[in-house]
This record gives structure tokens, sequence and C-alpha cells, in this order.
């Protein structure tokens, strides 16, 4: 059983998978949002075609060079040099977010095996991108794309793509679970899961500012920053999951608020009247006008085209306000939105098996790992339970 385990093609992980959307290394960060908004999904690949043309393939060399997701660009819109004039920074080219050598993205063919896959994936790969054996959806995906993003080809190489992430891959695994026995059911403590060294995490008086070099680590590593109190109690996060989940106008609240703030800001049920006031006090106070002018813009035009579930009703003085009377945050997308009320958190001495369930229950690729009084102990990502399942594997051949 383990040998035929080994033995799996991504072909079988791939079934069911949807085609990749995409833009091309040409495209502005404008046209990325733009497809991200229109697709409702928190990735769009990128893809660098060359001018080379095939004669055996009849196609052009097209390879998936990196992702972008709305976090990307809201990070690259709080640098300092782009705060004054957000509208023209999302004029750069997506090339300023993909980084010279393809790290988080890497090709695989249908055929190669599952260690192939996780060998990549504990490299530091975070999406496998392989080409679908069918085509039979073609027509109609590439009928979506000519309106979502007519900037690009939906088809590369002849050919649709999808990827695979750590999470297919550990559902992957938990459908052979009995296989890894006793070790799926060993306390992740002594399994050497628990990551209690590279903990990012803030205080909750902290500025939010100070998130943007751990946000960037946490998107790397595929985890999160905790907010803790003064006795190291874990009260929530800022996930950027929870942030990607808003568009490019939640850039004021990061660079205006502290981390506490923020945290409960992106509730994006109904954040409190004072701190959406307090942005736009914050905003004036810095003399960052361009900044608050392009986020009430935006806002406006967000509310003329459309209203997510999440928008009430409101008065006609106040239906393009980005603070509505009521304090309601307009800008929540229809994407599913975490709160901080639910940290995905798990015990020291929980199964891997049962820290895998909870983990895919909650679309989450991390757990925060606490003791019954609530003080942060470090934190499990797929990442480590992939190096778990990686060294059993090893073992079964």
């Amino acid at each position: 059983m383990a040998v035929r385990l080994l033995d799996h093609q991504l072909s079988d992980i791939c079934l069911g998978k949807p085609a990749l959307t995409s833009i091309s290394l040409s495209a502005t960060l404008a046209d990325a949002l733009s497809a991200l908004k229109k697709l409702g999904e928190n990735y769009i690949s990128v893809w660098n075609c060359s001018s080379h043309y095939s004669k055996s393939s009849s196609h052009y060399d097209c390879r998936c060079i990196g992702k972008i997701s709305v976090l990307d660009v809201v990070l690259f819109l709080c640098k300092e040099e782009n705060l004054s004039q957000p509208a023209l920074a999302l004029q750069s080219s997506v090339s300023v977010l993909i980084p010279p050598v393809p790290v988080l993205v890497r090709h695989l063919e249908p055929h190669a095996s599952l260690m192939e896959a996780i060998d990549l994936l504990l490299e530091g790969a975070q999406n496998l991108v392989v080409p679908i054996q069918t085509r039979t959806s073609a027509k109609s995906r590439e009928k979506v794309l000519e309106v979502v993003a007519p900037f690009d080809c939906p088809l590369h190489n002849g050919l649709e793509y999808c990827w695979i992430t750590q999470e297919d891959i550990i559902r992957y695994l938990l459908n052979s679970i009995g296989l890894f026995s006793p070790t799926s059911i060993t306390p992740v403590n002594s399994l050497n899961a628990i990551d209690t060294v590279n903990i990012l995490a803030l205080h909750y008086d902290d500025p939010a500012l100070s998130a943007l070099p751990l946000l960037s680590q946490a998107i790397i590593h595929q985890s999160s920053i905790a907010i803790v109190d003064s006795d190291g109690k874990l009260i929530g996060e800022i996930s950027p999951l929870t942030l990607n989940s808003f568009d490019e106008t939640i850039t004021a609240a990061i660079v205006t608020l502290s981390a506490g703030e923020l945290m409960a800001y992106v509730n994006c049920n109904d954040p409190p009247e004072y701190l959406v006031q307090l942005v736009k006090d914050r905003l004036e106070g810095r003399n960052l006008r361009g900044l608050l002018e392009w986020v009430e813009e935006e806002s406006a035009m967000s509310a003329m085209s459309s209203c997510s579930s999440f928008c009430s009703s409101s008065s006609d003085d106040d239906s393009g306000s980005w603070w509505g009377r009521s304090g309601k945050l307009r800008k929540c997308s229809t994407r599913q939105v975490r709160r901080s009320s639910e940290v995905a958190v798990c015990n020291p001495r929980s199964s891997l098996v049962a820290v895998m369930i909870q983990a895919l229950a909650l679309r989450v690729p991390y757990m925060w790992v606490t003791e019954e009084d609530e003080c942060l102990v470090g934190i499990i990502t797929f990442t480590s339970m992939l190096k778990v399942f990686h060294e059993r594997l090893k073992s079964m051949c």
C-alpha cells in the first residue's frame, strides 16, 4: 500500500481542478486587480510568453513565473514612495512583484510523483503548475476570460494548466491517513512539528505598519502574524488570508492604525465608527491627502458599480462614502473573510491527524499552538506537516 501511494502521480490530484486564470507579464497592477475582482479569486497566475515560436508545437513558449494577490499589491502601495500617488503606482507592471528567479511557483509534468511534488513544496514552492490532460472545457473557459482578462490568452503552449498547493497534498494524504499510523495519532509536540522559533508576532499597541515586513514573511511561509498581550497570550491575528479578502483601499487602514486596531477593523462585520474616523483623521494628519482622495474615489466608483452582500442599504448622502454614517466598511469582498475571533488554535498535545482536519476545515495553512491559559507556544504549518509525512514516506521505501 505504501509503495502504491508513492507511485501516485500528480494527474491523480489534478482531477477536477479548475484551469488557471492568468495575466501576462506585460499587464499592470491595475489589470491584475481588475481580474481578481471580476473573477472573485484570491490569486491570479502571471505568465511570460517568449517571442520564440516553436514550429514543432505551433505555439509560443510560455511559462508561469509567479502569482499575484490583492495583498501583494497592497504591500506595494504601502511603500512610502507610493502612498502619495497610489493611482500612479497601480500603473506599474506586474513584474515589480515577480522575483527574477521563480521561487513560489514551479512547473511539473502530470506524470511526476507525489514525492517529487512534496520535495518541491518543502524547497519553498507554494504552487505547482501542472498541465491539464483534458481540454474539454477550454472553449467555455476562453469565453469567460475574453470578458475578464482580454489582455491575455487563457491557453499556454496549447494547453490549460491547474496548480497544486500544499493544501491539496495534505488533503490527498489525509485520504490515506491509515498508512501513517501510529505517526498520524501522535501528538504534534512529540513530532517536532511545532515551530517555536520563527513566530511572527506583534503587540496589540504596535503600529500596523510594523507588520509589513512580517506580512511579507507570512506570505512566503504561508503563516500569519499573532497579536499578543503583555503576558504573551494570543488575542488575535493579522492574517494574509483575511487582508487578501479586502480590496486595495485597505492600504489606508494599514498605514494609520495600530496592530490591534487593524485586527478589529478587518473583522469585516461593522468596524467601530471611531476607527473609521480615526483612519481619515490620521491620513489628513500625515499629509496623505492623495491617498485619502484616492480611497474616496475608488469607494465611490465601487458603490456605483456594485454592492457586495456585506453592504447595507443607505441613503443617497452616504451611498458613495467610504465611511457611511454607520461606520459600515463598504470595501469588503464577497470572498471568504475570516474574523479575528475565529483564530485557528490547537493544543500541543493534539494529534497530527486532528490538527490536519482542523486546518483543512478552517481552510488555513497553519494552526497556532497555545496552552490552556492561551499563552502562545508556536505555530504548526502545512510545511511542517509535510516534513513529517516526507520522513515517514522515505521510511516506507
